[in-house]
């Protein structure tokens, strides 16, 4: 169910909740509103527009935020990896595929007849393995300090959420383009989503949670939230 109030489109879910949540969504600030199945559409419609300067202003932040250009896959563009800008080496081998980081340089090994998207597809596959080996490290350390455990975890690209807890699964999602960002910033959503495990919502308790075992959490959010995205094909 959508409804529009002045010219924003906002997505309403209602579910088996206690209060209304307003969500502005990156990439490009969509807008959703999780309600209670009782509340009545009127009282969404007023709860919407009494938001509406909060919504613009959010939506504004998002459209000021850098993004990276359409990759080609070519040498002398960049990439990110933990934070730290490479500088993209292309060369070419009829052998297998390879993806090398050295000093400034990542060096990318490929057929010379290869195209973007396959090179896109074999850089995200190294990329995914990098960012697994992060979580297999700094997952067990945070279960272990929080008590909190999920079931399973997995790694996908999403255009909306640095990460997800699904209640159903107990399973924690990654965002594939948390490799790009510094590894404090995988820590951040490793310990949010965790909170999940015992805290629905973005509540007192969750605060509470989150200032007790990541101090730090709103400067990281905002590095995490403020950081160069990666190009996005709308």
């Amino acid at each position: 169910m959508t409804m529009k109030i002045q010219d924003i489109e906002i997505e309403i879910i209602k579910k088996n909740i206690k209060n209304m949540h307003l969500y502005v969504l990156p990439p490009n600030g969509s807008v959703r509103i999780s309600a209670p199945l009782s509340v009545s559409d009127e009282n969404i419609r007023l709860f919407a527009a009494s938001k509406i300067s909060w919504i613009r202003t959010q939506q504004n932040k998002f459209s000021k935020q850098l993004r990276h250009s359409e990759r080609e896959f070519v040498s002398g563009e960049t990439i990110y990896i933990w934070g730290k800008q490479y500088y993209l080496q292309v060369e070419y081998s009829s052998k297998a595929n390879n993806f090398l980081l050295d000093g400034e340089k990542a060096i990318l090994t490929v057929r010379k007849e290869s195209t973007a998207k396959q090179r896109e597809n074999y850089v995200n596959e190294v990329l995914r393995k990098y960012l697994k080996n992060e979580i297999n490290r700094l997952l067990p350390v945070w279960e272990q300090k929080t008590g909190l455990q999920c079931k399973r975890w997995l790694v996908k690209y999403m255009k909306t959420r640095w990460g997800t807890y699904s209640e159903t699964t107990e399973t924690v999602s990654f965002n594939l383009q948390l490799v790009h960002k510094p590894v404090e910033c995988l820590e951040y959503i490793i310990v949010h989503e965790l909170g999940h495990i015992t805290h629905r919502n973005h509540g007192k308790g969750f605060i509470a949670y989150m200032d007790t075992y990541l101090p730090y959490w709103r400067e990281t959010k905002n590095q995490l939230n403020t950081l160069t995205l990666d190009y996005i094909d709308k």
